[in-house]
């Protein structure tokens, strides 16, 4: 797709989540854009997570049923396929998520198609650009065959890219197992790459109630806002200066302007609507963004933190992408399932990266390296400890081998560890990354506190959803539907689609 020599963002007050309201704001925004949806037409929200405990992490049911309807509207008969399609957070079903967002019946009253990305055929997509992190990777076929690309994301924060826009929201074009490879300290580098697989026609942004501070668990921040735009770089760059950060300061933004896909200055972008870029700005005066060293966020509570240098050090100091911030979200997750979670929880120290100072543990606390990467050597309770390297290179992990990461497996692999850990007081969680559902197990066991993948509001649900996912997943595989395919993607083309090679889904499986 080519990048808008002077691209737009339009800047329209929207105070409450009506969808009538919604629908026009967006239609008008189409209309000033000049855009009409055509072929398959393909929405792309954020729903990470879903239902009450997460109900500020996502992108609301009233917003995108809105959006659909102005698509409708603006339809002239050369859109053939108007869907939904989202791959939500790790190890969790999409059909979960959905179900709690309230999504099921918005697609019943709008008619439209919906895709879980984990349970779709995945096509190889190759790269060629010369800061490209590999050669290949894999995205959900609705996505590489979509002629028209709409992004919906939620306006928030982020503890490992600052924000959480529009580009960020693209971590949820890959299922699980090919989104955890490279989601480590060159997460941004990661965001960047996957801009190649395609560009959004149009994005509109639910920034009605906006997350601060958090990904899964934000506070919500009154804005009142719809943002429209035409080039996501250009998009996620104004919504930065509204919040009064530098979109040059945001790794993936600026990865993404140096390769051509769009500019971050606001002198090079139009801005448009009913409110003015200083009255955004006014609104949304003291929001908290993310990117707050574990080491500072367990300040004052039972866990203190140590963080070294992750590998490749020489490209930053500190894995923003991988675990510490996986540990953050996790400790978030318990706190609103358990209001009892920091009494609970026993002093403990969490190790990440080379770490090479003093671990200041007292006889009966525990000291959990996390990650693969994690190192160190020296005396914890008068017994020499030697942590070695695990972290294997990238290169190493091939998008075609690469498995899925069942959370029941999950369950047995990391709470089985740590029951039969006993009383050793070092402890090693492997992984790159250890995700947020491994840590939250882990300070589950460690902590006893309540397990929200077993909370009496989410089990049943979430168990429906998991059967139904593995259930349609089997049904493919036995009815011929290859789960990997190969194609060919360069920027804004969609990929032509071939069977791959059936060893290749056989070891995807």
């Amino acid at each position: 797709m080519k990048i808008p020599a002077r691209p737009k963002v339009i800047i329209r007050r929207c105070p409450t989540y009506d969808v009538e309201r919604i629908r026009t704001i967006v239609r008008e925004g189409m209309e000033e854009l000049d855009l009409r949806p055509h072929g398959r037409t393909l929405l792309k929200p954020n729903v990470v997570a879903s239902g009450p405990v997460f109900q500020n992490a996502f992108t609301r049911p009233e917003f995108v049923e809105g959006v659909l309807r102005a698509v409708q509207d603006r339809n002239d008969g050369t859109m053939t396929e108007l869907a939904v399609g989202e791959r939500c957070g790790i190890t969790v079903p999409t059909r979960a998520a959905f179900e709690g967002a309230g999504y099921y019946e918005m697609f019943k009253r709008t008619g439209v198609k919906h895709y879980h990305f984990e349970e779709e055929p995945q096509v190889e997509i190759r790269f060629t650009h010369k800061e490209r992190l590999r050669d290949y990777v894999f995205t959900p076929e609705p996505v590489a065959k979509a002629d028209f690309f709409i992004n919906c994301p939620k306006f928030k924060s982020h503890p490992w890219t600052t924000v959480t826009f529009s580009m960020k929201n693209y971590i949820g074009i890959q299922d699980d197992r090919h989104r955890l490879i490279d989601h480590d300290h060159r997460l941004n580098e990661k965001v960047a790459d996957l801009q190649y697989i395609i560009q959004p026609q149009f994005i509109a942004i639910d920034a009605i109630v906006a997350g601060e501070g958090r990904m899964l668990t934000p506070i919500p921040f009154d804005l009142g806002l719809v943002i429209m735009g035409n080039c996501q770089a250009a998009f996620d760059a104004v919504c930065a200066r509204i919040i009064g950060v530098d979109p040059h300061d945001i790794e993936h933004l600026q990865f993404a302007h140096e390769r051509g896909f769009g500019p971050l200055d606001l002198e090079d972008i139009e801005i448009t609507g009913d409110v003015t870029f200083e009255e955004a700005r006014q609104k949304a005066l003291g929001f908290k963004v993310g990117l707050v060293r574990v080491e500072k966020y367990f300040e004052g509570t039972h866990i203190t933190a140590y963080a070294g240098a992750p590998p490749e050090k020489e490209k930053t100091d500190y894995c923003w992408g991988g675990c510490p911030g996986a540990i953050e979200e996790a400790i978030e997750i318990l706190r609103l399932y358990d209001k009892d979670c920091d009494e609970k929880m026993p002093r403990l120290h969490v190790v990440f990266g080379a770490y090479e100072g003093r671990i200041d543990a007292k006889p009966g606390e525990k000291v959990v390296f996390i990650g693969d990467c994690a190192t160190w050597e020296g005396q914890i309770h008068d017994k020499l400890v030697k942590i070695e390297n695990l972290y294997k290179d990238r290169s190493t992990r091939d998008p075609y081998t690469v498995k899925h990461d069942d959370i029941y497996a999950k369950m047995v692999s990391v709470t089985g560890k740590l029951a039969f850990s006993g009383k050793d007081e070092v402890l090693r969680l492997e992984g790159c990354p250890v995700s947020v559902a491994e840590q939250v197990l882990a300070l589950v066991s460690l902590g006893k506190t309540k397990n929200p993948y077993l909370s009496g509001e989410e089990v049943v649900r979430f168990n429906l959803a998991y059967m139904a996912w593995r259930g349609a997943t089997l049904a493919k595989r036995l009815g011929g539907t290859p789960y990997q395919i190969k194609g060919h993607c360069s920027r804004g083309e969609a990929a032509p689609v071939v069977a791959a090679p059936a060893a290749a889904v056989d070891a995807a499986e």
